[in-house]
């Protein structure tokens, strides 16, 4: 895949603070958000990892905060799969305002949990191969 996976989410009014800007527990939900939507246009949906046996977990999330966000304004978040040789694998993410300023740089480390026995599985990759219809999305 040549371009990030990205969603468009429009800042509503409830997720501003009392300084008028987005909260930052709200770049979380965005994040999440646009991590599921990459999950689903790259064919897999949260049942098929349950059928499966596995669940994502989050193990580590760091958000770098760029530029302030208000009600109004539309994003895009882009999902980047980074795949190691372990259990691990990194997503970066990154928060743009349309006219293009950087707005919030997310990077995550995460697994997938195998349910039974409550471990990472040793290599999510194969995983995420095996449940896509488009590896692609997650740069496999």
């Amino acid at each position: 895949m040549t371009e990030p996976f990205s969603v468009r989410i429009g800042v509503r009014g409830y997720e501003t603070d009392t300084q008028g800007h987005l909260n930052q527990a709200v770049y979380l939900q965005y994040a999440e958000h646009a991590r599921w939507s990459a999950l689903r246009h790259g064919g897999i949906e949260q049942q098929d990892l349950l059928a499966r046996g596995v669940g994502p977990v989050a193990l580590e999330t760091t958000i770098r905060y760029l530029r302030e966000l208000r009600a109004g304004d539309e994003v895009e978040v882009t999902c980047v799969f980074e795949w190691g040789d372990g259990k691990t694998f990194r997503i970066r993410q990154t928060v743009t305002k349309t006219d293009g300023t950087v707005s919030a740089e997310v990077t995550a480390v995460g697994g997938l949990l195998d349910l039974t026995e409550r471990k990472l599985v040793k290599d999510p990759r194969e995983v995420f191969k095996e449940l896509a219809t488009d590896p692609a999305v997650f740069g496999l």
